[in-house]
């Protein structure tokens, strides 16, 4: 997978550009931890992959990471989500989502489930 964006037309990255200037206070804390580069990796907030936008992405890892807030637990909004899940995992890429909920409310949480996918995957020649 050498590109990093998989054919991600201008498109997408408007519409990405723009949840980059709107993005939830949910991923604005998760984003306050992942730029700080843990573990000297650099994640992307709102990054092209296709025709999907991944909330954050580690190119190094492989790693999808989706914040959901309410609107996922809609049935049409569900239908995509696993549609969008399909699509990254035909890239051979890792997904985790969290909901707004936990990323607020049990941040320790997600930091502790992010560090033990970091340290799965640094084990592994990159």
């Amino acid at each position: 997978m050498g590109n990093m964006f998989l054919k991600a037309g201008p498109l997408i990255f408007e519409h990405a550009r723009r949840l980059r200037e709107n993005q939830t206070f949910a991923e604005s804390v998760l984003w306050n931890y992942l730029r700080q580069k843990p573990h000297g990796l650099r994640f992307r907030r709102q990054h092209p992959l296709g025709d999907c936008i991944a909330d954050f992405y580690c190119h190094k890892l492989k790693l999808v990471i989706e914040v959901d807030d309410s609107i996922h637990n809609r049935e049409d909004i569900k239908q995509k989500d696993a549609e969008k899940d399909l699509f990254f995992k035909s890239k051979e890429l890792k997904i985790i989502r969290f909901t707004d909920e936990v990323v607020i409310q049990r941040f320790e949480q997600v930091i502790s489930e992010l560090e033990k996918i970091i340290h799965e995957n640094m084990k592994k020649p990159l």
